[in-house]
């Protein structure tokens, strides 16, 4: 349901329409992000990237300047973050919108996004639908079924036949959850148990527990950032969970960078399916993290590339309009198109609008003296298996 009035829509294409002779030697980009409250350093990591993509490839695409203008959404606020948007098409006159670290926003703006006719990238929120929310957004992050659905499709084929899942009782949670149970039964895998887990500050030894004394062959993990994997961490020492013998898995925020200082020696052996990690093997990827590094005193993670290919769709999608900022010629520019990113090889599918990348089975090893992520496996050129089974189905793919 449209929570527009006609007036306010009609306001909108009208803004949009009345640009002024200077702005049009601009490409405002409105970039919502949330820059405040529990999902800030997120946005730092994301922003990061836009400014470091903007420092290596200058402020002017097509003779025009770059001009960017943040906004704020201070966490899960969708209404907000369509007022803000709203703002930016009427008031601020863009000609792009970008971010979104989260779902509920990112289909808050999918609204504006079709209504205002106005080119967006998704640069992280992950939720399969979103894209078909505007006949004009493209997204350069990934999927929760692209990761989950390949993982559970991987375990299968390792030969894995029994598996217990523990996963976060919230939105993401359950879509990490389906997708494995879905990727890991087509591969004739045999789901034992299954569990959630509140949201907020679980203890994890008793659902570990009944993990073990289903005498899985693997345990499928999905938790949230933050303190929680240090403490499925700890939980799985206290439960003597042998992972020589149980096979721990997860999506990447369960030994991202920060998980694993916390973890240290627990971390050891688990095995999670990432789109992007700093210690990706390849040139390109390289530089980017020594560039990064030096500018802002941190490694990038994937929020950081998320939005670091984001920005290059975006310059690139201007170069092929040169510079034209019509919705449907950056679309249109952005469909098909491929290029070669930190991550590996990327594309946009032309049909769904929605990324194709390698997804990456890693495994965490002692390097040295540090715990990092080591990637030993690559699934080459995944689709979002959401939309694939919506072209299979005849549903639509855009609004």
């Amino acid at each position: 349901m449209r929570l527009w009035t006609t007036t306010i829509i009609a306001g909108v294409v009208a803004g949009a329409l009345a640009s002024p002779a200077a702005a049009q030697q601009e490409v405002r980009i409105g970039v919502i992000l949330s820059y405040s409250g529990q999902f800030a350093d997120p946005a730092k990591q994301m922003d990061n990237a836009i400014q470091l993509y903007i420092k290596q490839n200058g402020d002017t695409v097509a003779g025009k300047k770059i001009v960017l203008i943040r906004k704020d959404t201070g966490g899960i606020a969708p209404d907000l973050a369509k007022r803000l948007a709203q703002e930016l098409v009427v008031r601020d006159r863009v000609d792009i919108l970008a971010g979104f670290a989260l779902t509920p926003n990112a289909l808050a703006v999918g609204d504006v996004s079709h209504q205002a006719k106005k080119f967006m990238v998704v640069m992280n929120a992950a939720t399969s639908i979103i894209t078909t929310k505007s006949a004009f957004m493209a997204r350069t992050s990934v999927t929760t079924p692209m990761l989950n659905q390949t993982l559970g499709t991987w375990a299968a084929k390792q030969g894995i036949k029994k598996a217990y899942t523990m996963v976060s009782d919230f939105g993401p949670g359950h879509d990490g959850e389906g997708a494995f149970h879905a990727g890991f039964k087509a591969g004739g895998g045999e789901i034992v148990g299954a569990v959630r887990t509140p949201v907020a500050n679980p203890d994890f030894a008793p659902f570990l527990q009944r993990a073990k004394d289903a005498n899985p062959d693997a345990m499928y993990i999905w938790v949230p950032g933050g303190a929680q994997p240090a403490a499925v961490g700890k939980a799985i020492v206290e439960r003597n969970i042998d992972k020589s013998k149980v096979t721990i898995m997860g999506q990447d925020e369960l030994v991202g960078e920060n998980a694993i200082k916390s973890m240290n020696e627990a971390a050891v052996g688990i095995v999670s399916v990432s789109n992007y990690d700093f210690n990706l093997n390849n040139d390109l990827n390289r530089k980017f993290v020594e560039a990064y590094n030096k500018e802002f005193g941190r490694n990038p993670d994937i929020f950081s590339m998320g939005a670091y290919d984001g920005m290059h769709l975006i310059y690139e999608a201007l170069k092929k309009t040169n510079g034209n900022t019509d919705a449907a010629a950056l679309i249109g520019a952005a469909k098909g198109f491929s290029w070669q990113s930190p991550r590996g090889p990327m594309s946009i599918d032309p049909d769904t609008r929605d990324v194709v990348q390698n997804i990456y089975i890693r495994r965490v090893q002692k390097v040295g003296d540090k715990f990092v992520n080591v990637e030993f496996d690559t699934v080459p050129a995944v689709k979002d298996p959401v939309k694939e089974q919506m072209k299979k189905d005849g549903k639509p793919l855009q609004p």
